[in-house]
């Protein structure tokens, strides 16, 4: 796993000595702390500028508080987070997991503790950017056969061919032009819609 990289973090918790330790633990494990907000609505803010990589806030904080401050942040790009309370409240853990948490911490944190929920954190938000590829690919392929199907018919409308017979055809002309076999679909369904207007 990609652990050795060097992680730009955002640190959200309204009690400074908190933030001051883990900066420091953050830091000893290799990692920049790239920007610190003692507020909810300022993590928001400073999430859309810095783009981190990973957010590590706390639960309980004024003006906004993480969990809806994490919704806002996650609404324009879903970031790694790492939620920290002085509660292991199961309704807490429930609403942060609900959220899009990676991780949850109960204060006082531990540099033991830190490091292998930081893996655990990075390790689920790599599985989630796989799946989301993943799925932007069958999404792909299911537009592409969707296209490809409606080509068909016309074909099948227009010349009598069979089905396989018309799939050859579609397939020939997309070697034959080196082009997508959707482009050529496309370029056959945008060709009988052009005589249906005239």
């Amino acid at each position: 796993m990609s652990q050795k990289k060097k992680l730009r973090i955002l640190l959200a918790d309204d009690e400074s000595i908190i933030r001051l330790d883990l900066k420091e633990m953050l830091e000893d494990l290799g990692h920049e702390v790239v920007g610190e907000a003692s507020d909810g609505e300022t993590a928001v803010a400073l999430a859309r500028e810095l783009a981190p990589d990973l957010i590590v806030m706390d639960i309980k904080m004024p003006k906004m508080d993480g969990l809806e401050a994490l919704g806002q942040i996650s609404a324009t790009k879903r970031v790694p987070a790492i939620m920290l309370s002085a509660y292991s409240q199961p309704d807490l853990v429930e609403q942060a997991v609900s959220r899009g948490v990676f991780a949850y911490l109960v204060k006082p944190i531990k540099e033991a503790d830190l490091l292998p929920t930081l893996e655990v954190a990075l390790a689920r938000a790599e599985e989630l950017a796989a799946l989301e590829v993943e799925l932007g690919d069958i999404k792909e392929t299911l537009a592409t056969r969707k296209i490809v199907e409606r080509a068909k018919g016309i074909l099948m409308d227009q010349t009598g061919l069979s089905e396989a017979a018309a799939f050859r055809k579609i397939q020939k002309l997309s070697m034959d032009r080196r082009k997508p076999i959707k482009d050529i679909a496309e370029a056959i369904i945008l060709a009988a819609e052009a005589n249906l207007t005239r």
